[in-house]
């Protein structure tokens, strides 16, 4: 395993990172807009599990089919990006409750927004190449085998997203709340996540890398 010393330094590499605002900041931002903490917070999580599956996968070696596969990687992060278009524009066409103050916008269950979350995560090959490209630097091939210590280093860089993702969740769920109260958010509230959704699919699908 590598030294405790390397651990402390890529740990305070995997928080700044993670610090700097996202895609993952937005997309729990937007989530937590739409539907309150709770479910900012679900879909940290459900963004946590899905970077797992892509530790996993890095640890296996298999990443390198996406770094080495230009097709791969093409379909995979459209097909990402159309997942999050298609879940903007359900925000975006969805029929508000707006009238009535207190009346509720229709509401997902948690257990989907989390299942939303790891899809979205799964789909974005930019978090395989990511792994595939710093988790190496850290390993120490004379410390042991590389597969484990690429398992650990990914769950370091996963724990430490959930932290910043949790403290987005909560202050737009806090914002949420308080423009709730006003008649005229409740009209706009779907079409903030939505936009925000739409606006992340599409950038993602036409960037160049």
């Amino acid at each position: 395993m590598p030294s405790p010393e390397t651990l402390l330094i890529f740990t305070l590499a995997a928080l700044a990172m993670n610090i700097s605002p996202g895609p993952s900041n937005l997309y729990v931002m937007s989530r937590s807009l739409a539907q309150g903490t709770a479910a900012g917070l679900v879909s940290a999580a459900g963004l946590a599990t899905g970077s797992l599956f892509h530790v996993t996968v890095s640890a296996l070696g298999l990443a390198a089919v996406l770094q080495y596969s230009p097709l791969a990687f093409t379909v995979m992060k459209l097909a990402g990006a159309g997942y999050l278009v298609f879940l903007g524009l359900k925000m975006l066409l969805a029929k508000s409750a707006a009238l009535n103050p207190d009346a509720l916008l229709p509401r997902k269950p948690l257990g989907r927004v989390f299942r939303e979350s790891c899809v979205v995560e799964i789909l974005n090959p930019k978090t395989a190449l990511f792994f595939l490209a710093f988790l190496p630097q850290f390993a120490d091939p004379h410390a042991g085998p590389l597969a484990p210590q690429l398992l650990l280093l990914g769950c370091i860089v996963t724990l430490t997203a959930i932290p910043c993702d949790a403290v987005v969740a909560i202050l737009s769920g806090k914002a949420a709340a308080l423009l709730r109260r006003r008649p005229i958010f409740q009209k706009l509230q779907n079409w903030i996540s939505g936009s925000v959704l739409v606006g992340l699919g599409t950038t993602i699908a036409f960037r160049r890398d």
